[in-house]
């Protein structure tokens, strides 16, 4: 809890004792957790930064001639401290820099582009955080890549979208747009006019607490009016939208003053009248509408097998069935047959009504300039239909010509394509389990305790978890899960929170002690109060994270993007070329007679060569290559701890060479204690103590903690003291404080705040120094009215897993390098005892991103592994920043890896877990790109001259279909994920020791 307490000390002026605490301003990198304002006493200016701590410019570049003009500004931006997202548009001749103005402003960012060789200037365009929303939307109808990159191509060119993310794994798009110009309602209008049905998932809204209704007996406006003015006047309410055909009642509101239990008890009141509110029943949800479209699919390939496998048995097997084969051929119309007719009718409903999806989704593609999968199916089939009708009726029409039909390719390809869009939707809901997973990880219900002002319990009621309001106690039973964040007020007893944390462990739990909604409580029973509810709760927001995640793409996306651009119009031409090729040389007697089979000509040949090529290409295999990866491969990183936030952070990490370690809190356990203490002057220790904790009592740096631990402990014997006031109090960034107590000027810190301040320093003084920075202690010089007084002894113990990982690291030829604002003996002294050569002592925030950037200079890729405050510049400017103990609170808008335990472990895993998604997104590209190399050919004839083997339409189609299919489960093999089999070595090693 002290080290959650030292996360928001240092965004204060004045705080930290001056070592290693940052400037005033609350650094964008990462959030942090909030607190009581009780907690927090910062002035209205520094709290307005903390709020503003995001910022976006946009500015005019002139001289881009090329996409690599474009890459060149990005790159150089991107390696300015503070910057967190470049982009560069060469046809706008534009750059937007999100960025944090801590670190850096918008002259500094003119100065890069112009270093980098062009001309820029700032457009006076006011685009901030608060001017951007985010809505997530489902889109359905959503088939193929190119699909995928058709609505996200007209969607960016909306005037108001920022910016437009499609997921073709799980059929998403999330789109940032300005609120003042657009609504998420013109959003779902554009989509439906592009061609595809949106679904609104969020609108951007979702990060105030919500509560959804239903409510019985609003009939008229004026009832409705009523009801929603009298909530209006509750405390904390926002904002209420109402849909009456579904009696949804949306509350949005501060659960700090009101909550839905007051909601539901407004709405029944007598006086408004008869109505009845209870919590709306959610009957969609991603998992239902992934049911929902497994079973459409599974329907459909159900109907058309019902009317494909008669076709199949009368093209296929009755032939060879005298008695039914003699049935079938008999003529009706000249050289019309039974069979024929029969299996016209059989395949027109599949043909026009089963596939009406795919004429469908063509059209719509077409008709905005683009070509997807259902082209390509709407082609082959129509083909092989159109054809076969022209050969029937023209048997009908003559006396002498037989017919050769394709009616069974028809129907089986679109009864192959189905089932594979079948197996396929059905995999790709595996994808998302890990969100599906965290989601039921809250219970249903809740046992609400009603209790006096002393405290005893008057009363027990079970209530729906959604109604749970801030400061409300429930009753944790034994088995039972903890159904909202909150305090331990009564009761001990053990929790699991490898739900959450994947700590295997579990953690004891006493009174004070902060629990995680949707743990598992073990063994006693807790009483706990509600601290966080709604969409504030750890598990909301990990949830919120990992779907983030799963929307962002990684960079190796863009190669996928790029081939399908030009993928299906190079399959038709390449389609209607092998066509020809074959139909010319078969007519100009280019291979034998003989190579004809006897139920088809040259013509018919050449077509179905022709439809197999068009049918065997699938874009959709390069479309899934990647967001399947990452989506399992994130899942399967929160069940372990580690929330990594999407593709980029996952390509980054997997090339990560070089890694920076903070020392206190990171390599340390972050919970330093006094053990020694040297007094030079004849005073007890009581006095002198009593001195430096008066001045340290103001600080909340964590070495200002252990001295006033210290403190105390020497002076237990007293009921009760008090420390004397300290006046002038002020701190010295990375050196320490000062202050004047009993009108005495004292002064605690390291070396150079003495040397600054004209203390001299005894060589006595200088060797009791270097020995306690030899045992890896940290020494704190005091000085009283210009002479040193004494030296304290701070110990911060090495967390036991430390050298270890470090070892495993360079196992893994990452390098290890320690940058601390620590003094440099301590430094060298943990660097010895870990392992690590390379250490950078006594930095302070900005040369820690200094040295981040020389080491990126070098051409290393850089991840920084820090706690997040002290540190956030250099986690904002590596390559990867890993912000290691975040605990129970996540923070959304934070690194780019969090380490949800306080454990080095959990590096290494995110550095393995990256590496083996990256492996499985190349093994999916290599299988994607050589199911179509070696397919093409073959559905073309290849082999055909040499062997006789040709590849039918259907069989070329469930080729297709298989490919996505292979692709899907590729990626779901990252599900078996076991970390580093060293690791759970580590794990026992650790449990001996403890």
């Amino acid at each position: 809890m002290a080290a959650k307490l030292l996360s928001v000390a240092c965004i204060r002026s004045g705080s930290g004792g001056g070592r290693g605490s940052l400037s005033p301003a609350r650094p964008h990198y990462p959030s942090m957790p909030n607190y009581p304002k009780a907690a927090i006493s910062a002035s209205s200016d520094e709290e307005k930064c903390i709020q503003e701590s995001e910022t976006r410019a946009l500015f005019s570049v002139t001289g881009m001639t090329c996409s690599a003009c474009a890459a060149s500004i990005e790159k150089a931006v991107k390696r300015l401290p503070g910057i967190k997202e470049a982009v560069v548009d060469i046809l706008n001749h534009r750059a937007q820099v999100v960025f944090c103005p801590a670190f850096v402003n918008e002259e500094k960012i003119l100065e890069t582009i112009e270093d980098a060789g062009f001309q820029a200037e700032l457009i006076e365009e006011e685009i901030n955080e608060r001017s951007t929303r985010v809505c997530r939307i489902r889109i359905q109808g959503l088939t193929c890549i190119s699909c995928s990159m058709t609505l996200e191509y007209y969607l960016v060119a909306m005037h108001g979208v920022q910016k437009a993310l499609v997921a073709l794994s799980n059929e998403q798009v999330e789109v940032h747009y300005d609120p003042r110009i657009l609504t998420h309602n013109q959003i779902l209008e554009a989509i439906e006019d592009i061609g595809f049905e949106g679904i609104l998932i969020s609108n951007g809204e979702d990060i105030r607490c919500k509560i959804h209704l239903q409510v019985e007996g609003l009939q008229t406006e004026n009832l409705i009016t009523m009801i929603k003015n009298s909530l209006k006047a509750l405390p904390g309410v926002q904002e209420i939208d109402f849909e009456p055909e579904l009696g949804k009642l949306t509350i949005f509101y501060d659960p700090d003053l009101t909550g839905p239990r007051d909601f539901i008890e407004t709405i029944q009141s007598s006086e408004l009248g008869n109505f009845t509110a209870m919590i709306f029943p959610e009957r969609g949800g991603r998992k239902a509408h992934r049911e929902d479209e497994i079973k459409q699919y599974f329907r459909f390939f159900l109907w058309s097998l019902v009317f494909t496998i008669p076709v199949f048995l009368m093209s296929m097997i009755f032939m060879y069935i005298p008695r039914i084969n003699h049935g079938l051929e008999t003529k009706i119309i000249n050289m019309l047959t039974t069979g024929e007719i029969l299996r016209w009718i059989l395949t027109t409903p599949v043909q026009f009504i089963i596939g009406r999806r795919f004429y469908i989704g063509s059209y719509k593609a077409l008709r905005h300039g683009s070509a997807n999968m259902d082209v390509l199916i709407a082609l082959g089939t129509n083909a092989a239909y159109f054809y076969s009708v022209y050969s029937v009726l023209r048997a009908a029409t003559s006396p002498s010509f037989e017919s050769t039909d394709f009616f069974e390719t028809s129907a089986m390809l679109i009864s192959f394509i189905l089932l594979g869009k079948y197996l396929e939707v059905l995999a790709k809901g595996k994808t998302s389990e890990a969100i599906e997973k965290l989601m039921d990880l809250s219970p249903e219900t809740a046992t609400l305790l009603t209790t006096d002002r002393e405290g005893n319990v008057l009363k027990e009621e079970e209530i729906d978890s959604l109604l749970i309001q801030k400061n409300d106690v429930m009753k944790i039973v034994p088995g039972a899960k903890v159904p909202c964040d909150g305090i331990v007020v009564w009761g001990q007893s053990h929790v699991n929170e490898s739900m959450i944390t994947g700590e295997s462990k579990p953690v004891a739990k006493v009174k004070g002690d902060v629990v995680i909604g949707g743990t598992l409580n073990a063994n006693g029973v807790l009483h706990v109060k509600a601290t966080k509810v709604g969409s504030e709760s750890a598990l909301s927001q990990i949830v919120r994270l990992v779907e983030s995640a799963q929307m962002a793409k990684a960079p190796v996306q863009k190669f996928a993007d790029l081939i399908s651009k030009f993928f299906v119009p190079l399959v038709i031409v390449l389609s209607i070329s092998t066509w020809f090729a074959w139909f010319s040389a078969g007519k100009l007697k280019g291979y034998p007679k003989s190579w004809i089979p006897s139920s088809m000509d040259s013509l018919e040949l050449a077509l179905q060569f022709g439809i197999s090529v068009v049918v065997i290409a699938c874009p959709c295999a390069l479309g899934l290559a990647t967001p399947t990866a990452v989506m399992v491969g994130t899942g399967v990183g929160a069940s372990q701890g580690v929330l990594i936030k999407g593709g980029q952070a996952l390509e980054s990490t997997h090339k990560v060479n070089c890694i920076v370690f903070d020392k206190t809190g990171t390599l340390t356990i972050g919970k330093p204690v006094v053990v020694d203490t040297r007094i030079f002057i004849d005073t007890s220790p009581q006095e002198f103590t009593s001195l430096v904790a008066a001045a340290e009592v103001n600080s909340e740096h964590p070495l200002a903690k252990a001295i006033i631990e210290y403190a105390e402990k020497l002076r237990q014997d007293e009921a009760y003291h008090v420390w004397p006031e300290a006046r002038d109090f002020e701190s010295i960034t990375g050196h320490g404080v000062k202050a004047v107590v009993q009108s005495k000027e004292v002064l605690v810190g390291n070396k150079s705040l003495m040397l600054d301040h004209n203390v001299t320093i005894s060589q006595d003084a200088e060797e009791i120094l270097a020995e306690v920075e030899g045992l890896a202690q940290t020494g704190i010089l005091v000085s009283i009215d210009k002479e040193l007084h004494g030296i304290l002894a701070v110990s911060d113990p090495l967390k036991p897993e430390a050298r270890q990982v470090i070892s495993i690291l360079k196992s893994m030829k990452v390098n290890s390098i320690i940058v601390t604002g620590d003094n440099q003996g301590t430094a060298n002294a943990i660097a010895k005892e870990v392992g690590i050569h390379t250490v950078v002592a006594e930095a302070k925030p900005e040369k820690k991103a200094e040295k981040v950037k020389e080491l990126q200079d070098a051409g290393n890729i850089v991840a920084m592994v820090g706690d997040g405050i002290n540190d956030s510049p250099a986690l904002v400017a590596a390559d990867v920043g890993m912000a290691i103990g975040a605990g129970t609170d996540i923070a959304i808008e934070a690194a780019d890896i969090v380490l949800m335990r306080s454990n080095l472990e959990d590096v290494i895993t995110a550095v393995d877990l990256s590496r083996k998604t990256f492996f499985r997104i190349r093994l999916n590209y290599i299988w994607a790109l050589g199911y179509n190399a070696l397919g093409i050919p073959l559905a073309a004839g290849i082999l055909f001259p040499s062997t006789g083997f040709r590849l039918p339409p259907w069989v070329a189609g469930g080729a297709m279909a298989a490919s996505s299919i292979s692709v899907v489960c590729s990626s779901l093999l990252l599900k078996n994920y076991k970390r580093p089999k060293v690791l759970d070595t580590l794990d026992r090693q650790g449990k001996l020791s403890e």
